[in-house]
């Protein structure tokens, strides 16, 4: 069964996928913040939506892209996602619980009333991770690439957890989409810095040799260090 360790991938034991490999890509993602002069701007809140998993997998940890022990991935773009939690000081959020869902490759979602066809669903795909942020307030998570589906342009939803409560709720965005201009709540960020916070950039990850994308996402909340 597939470990559930969910403070560092790299501690995942697993023979049957190349996740050690990964050390060498994790320290290029993972850096510590400096002394920020200006305030950073906050991550926006955005809906939950109606399809935060009402019956969570038995696999949480942070790599979506299997289940447990199963051999065959997902479908789609592998994505490695990751950025820190931080205050509007820059400041590091530890011992933060970090989850994202997303819906798979065929537009489903974990979920009883999900749209699209739940026929259809990748049984390979997690939908769901969690992962609780280190020293430094950083994440991350193995996933694949969103997709767009009626309605909605591509998104990942996350939730931060302090203490077992949901601190803030967002969604990030694939930067230069164009479904992105079409997206009622995409669009309803009026402010430009909050807008750009969540449209992230999904770009070839240097040295992979499988094609796999990586996306760097720093969540900033509205916090005084002392509560960080």
């Amino acid at each position: 069964m597939k470990a559930n360790h969910a403070r560092h991938p790299l501690h995942i034991q697993s023979p049957r996928r190349e996740f050690l490999r990964q050390a060498a890509f994790a320290s290029a993602l993972f850096t510590v913040p400096g002394l920020f002069a200006e305030q950073l701007a906050l991550t926006p809140k955005q809906t939950e939506g109606p399809f935060y998993p009402d019956k969570l997998p038995l696999d949480t940890d942070n790599d979506l892209v299997t289940i447990n022990d199963g051999l065959t991935p997902a479908v789609g773009e592998i994505t490695w996602l990751s950025g820190r939690l931080l205050t509007a000081s820059g400041s590091p959020i530890r011992n933060a619980t970090i989850e994202i869902w997303q819906c798979d490759s065929t537009g489903v979602y974990l979920h009883t009333r999900t749209g699209g066809d739940k026929a259809k669903r990748d049984a390979n795909f997690q939908c769901f991770g969690r992962f609780i942020t280190g020293s430094t307030g950083e994440y991350l998570f193995r996933t694949i690439k969103p997709v767009p589906y009626p309605g909605r342009a591509p998104h990942i939803h996350l939730a931060v957890k302090l203490k077992g409560k949901k601190e803030l709720i967002s969604q990030c965005y694939i930067k230069g989409h164009a479904g992105n201009e079409k997206d009622f709540i995409w669009k309803g960020i009026k402010d430009a810095k909050q807008r750009e916070n969540v449209t992230v950039d999904f770009a070839p990850l240097k040295g992979s040799k499988a094609g796999e994308l990586a996306a760097k996402w720093d969540v900033v909340m509205g916090l005084t260090p002392g509560e960080a």
